[in-house]
This record gives structure tokens, C-alpha cells and sequence, in this order.
């Protein structure tokens, strides 16, 4: 989860505090779409995994706690800022 929150810090330099685990990435324009490609790679990277874009919704994408539990398993999300 840590190379997540760092890609989503680098992406948004103007970041004021820590990403909350619940607040809502799209939303809050934490990813758009020019990056959302780029968003999903770096998740099948860090969990080994592909994503089938015909098996997921936008929803999957939502939250950190959302991404973590669709995508990336039981690591702990306490460590995390904001978690």
C-alpha cells in the first residue's frame, strides 16, 4: 500500500496532510483519467495480479480501503496515513 500512497503523493505534490483511507480518490481528483491507466498498472505491479477491466467498476477504484480490498489482499491498511 506504501507505493500507492507514494504514487498518489507524487502525482499531487499540492497534497496538504495524509490520504485517508476512505476519502475518495476520484472525487477529490486524486486520479484522473490521464493517470488512471498508469494507476492500474502500478496496481497489477504491486500485487502480482492483472486486472480484468471487464471484471471491475469504477467503485474498485474509489478509496484506499476499497483498492486495498479488491486488489491487494490482506496487507494492513494501518499503515497507511489517515488509516
Amino acid at each position: 500500500m506504501q507505493r500507492v500512497v507514494a504514487w498518489l503523493n507524487e502525482k499531487n505534490p499540492g497534497l496538504d496532510g495524509p490520504i485517508g483511507v476512505e476519502e475518495d480518490l476520484i472525487e477529490a481528483r486524486l486520479i484522473d483519467s490521464m493517470d488512471f491507466l498508469e494507476f492500474i498498472d502500478l496496481l497489477e505491479e504491486v500485487s502480482g495480479d492483472g486486472i480484468d477491466l471487464q471484471e471491475v467498476t469504477i467503485d474498485d477504484f474509489r478509496t484506499l480501503a476499497r483498492v486495498k480490498e479488491r486488489f491487494l489482499g490482506s496487507a494492513d491498511l494501518a499503515n497507511a496515513p489517515g488509516g
